[in-house]
């Protein structure tokens, strides 16, 4: 039975999120301040990593008393491994910093991924194009997106902002489109807009503005948004009446 032969390459490594220092350097071995340890299933403990160039293994119990340290260096973002450097290969693989800190450039990967995003963003511009041809749905779109500012915009402003919202929030738009809740969210707007509720305490708090109604109507739970939870609110069976009578004042 012929075994087949391992298949050597270089790789690519780049720091991950927004993290593009001119220079970055990567801890490279076990210490009490930079933990590097691996968990071997095989032996069930905790092995310590340590990059050495002239050793043949990236754990330190392997290596013999010769080996000589190396910094390892991320410039600009990047880091290229040539395929004779298997040992940082290994090495890079094991690091529990992998996946977090730094990963490897997986071309395929990445096109998948930025595919993914342009057929998103294709989808949502072509959304967005017949939502222009319908001004109360352009309307009511735009107004649960962008704010009550829409009022006072005018039809070719809206039908830009809309295509250009689209374009760079594909996913947000998307999701807003198909949301069942966007016409209860319109209305709230609206609610608001008309002055049939009102912020208070730092909008903490929503209140009616009725004639014969001031009183409060919830508190916002802190990061949430204010026309969700207002739009939570009318869906429940305490808000069902209280969004028919707001729904017939706009009338």
């Amino acid at each position: 039975m012929t075994t087949k032969k391992p298949v050597y390459s270089a790789k690519a490594y780049r720091l991950r999120g927004d993290r593009a220092p001119l220079s970055y350097m990567l801890a490279s071995r076990h210490s009490q301040r930079s933990p590097l340890l691996h968990f071997d299933e095989e032996q069930g403990l905790n092995r310590p990593l340590r990059y050495s160039r002239n050793q043949k293994s990236p754990f330190e119990d392997e290596q013999d008393g010769n080996a000589i340290l190396e910094p390892i260096v991320f410039e600009d973002g990047m880091l290229s491994v040539g395929k004779e450097n298997q040992v940082l290969q290994k090495f890079l693989h094991l690091h529990p910093s992998n996946g977090k800190v730094f990963e490897e450039v997986n071309r395929e990967r990445d096109a998948t991924a930025e595919l993914e995003h342009v057929e998103m963003e294709l989808e949502a511009q072509i959304a967005a194009k017949q939502i222009t041809k319908d001004i109360k749905k352009l309307t009511q779109v735009c107004r649960v997106l962008m704010g009550n500012g829409v009022e006072s915009m005018t039809s070719p402003e809206l039908k830009r902002d809309l295509l250009v919202y689209a374009k760079h929030n594909p996913e947000d738009f998307l999701d807003t489109i198909n949301d069942p809740m966007l016409e209860l969210m319109d209305d709230v707007h609206q609610f608001f807009s008309a002055t049939l509720l009102g912020f208070r305490n730092n909008g903490k708090d929503v209140y009616y503005n009725l004639p014969n109604n001031k009183k409060k109507m919830l508190t916002i739970p802190f990061g949430e948004d204010p026309h969700f939870i207002v739009s939570s609110f009318m869906q429940s069976d305490d808000g069902l009446e209280v969004y028919k009578l707001l729904k017939n004042k706009l009338k």
